[in-house]
């Protein structure tokens, strides 16, 4: 039984439920149906894939977007983007390393060490420009 908050969307379908869906469309027997492939199986894709829209109309907007990055094919595409940005931001400290004056000049530095260098390098710069 359902209570006010829940809808038999909510629910996972049942065996008999999903039958109902595609009744209509029964196995042909043709040379197009084999392997499931055919025109019958192509329009129960087509039904499903409205459903699914159906279904996901009555979720919120933060709802769609929290499913839509569950999804494995999300998850490796962001880490892919992630990658790049953060191979991108580990390359703009090395070029800002390579500018800056230490001894010894291949001395590691951290991030913040290479920010805090950078700042007083600058300072530095102004000022002699000043004078």
């Amino acid at each position: 039984m359902l209570n006010s908050d829940q809808t038999d969307i909510d629910l996972p379908p049942t065996h008999s439920e999903s039958e109902s869906i595609f009744s209509d469309c029964g196995r042909a027997g043709g040379p197009e149906d084999a392997g499931g492939v055919g025109l019958c199986a192509q329009s129960r894709v087509a039904e499903a894939g409205e459903a699914v829209k159906k279904d996901l109309q009555h979720l919120s907007r933060e709802e769609r977007r929290r499913r839509r990055r569950a999804t494995a094919k999300y998850r490796t595409a962001h880490a892919t983007r992630e990658r790049i940005r953060v191979e991108a931001f580990n390359m703009a400290f090395a070029e800002l390393r390579k500018l800056l004056p230490t001894l010894p000049p291949d001395k590691k530095l951290s991030k913040i060490e290479i920010l805090r260098l950078a700042i007083c390098y600058i300072s530095y710069l102004n000022h002699v420009l000043d004078v």
